[in-house]
């Protein structure tokens, strides 16, 4: 399989900003193994700087530590990537911005890191929002490294347009 289109990428990328806008919401992010990925395609779209307020690349734990206030415990006890440590960085993303909606990725997207629990691929999500509502999600997505940060940016636009729009 190929990487996700640029011309998908930025349709999720507009109907994120569709969403947002709708309810007059901002957006902060937290990403880990796409390196940025979903925040440099959000801001791509002209008039970004209405439903897009921050992001953070928090890619080493200490970083998702100080910059996010995951628990350095919960790294510990379910390692960085896991659901729990999404659901911690989407809620830090909250706390450290002036949001109302965040969403956070981490994963190993390869072609080394992987383990037989871990394996390269396993990406897990968080969302939440102002709320109080925090969701997450984890999946396997196949290929090279470009392919997998690619599905797995797709993928977050994806959840926060089905949590914010539902």
């Amino acid at each position: 399989m190929a990487r996700v289109s640029d011309e998908e990428l930025h349709q999720l990328a507009a109907e994120v900003s569709e969403t947002l806008r709708a309810r007059g919401w901002m957006l902060a992010t937290a990403e880990s193994c796409t390196g940025g990925w979903a925040g440099q395609l959000l801001t791509s779209l002209p008039g970004s700087s209405h439903w897009y307020e921050r992001g953070f690349i928090t890619y080493a734990n200490a970083a998702k530590v100080e910059m996010l206030g995951v628990p350095a415990e919960l790294i510990e006890r379910h390692g960085a990537v896991s659901e729990e440590t999404a659901s911690a960085m989407a809620a830090g993303a909250l706390k450290h911005s002036h949001a109302q909606a965040s969403l956070a990725i981490s994963g190993i997207a390869g072609p080394a890191g992987g383990t037989p629990q871990k394996p390269v691929g396993l990406v897990c999500y968080g969302w939440a929002l102002a709320d109080g509502t925090v969701m997450s999600s984890t999946c396997r997505l196949d290929g090279d490294r470009e392919e997998i940060r690619s599905r797995a940016v797709a993928a977050s636009l994806r959840g926060l347009i089905e949590l914010v729009g539902g």
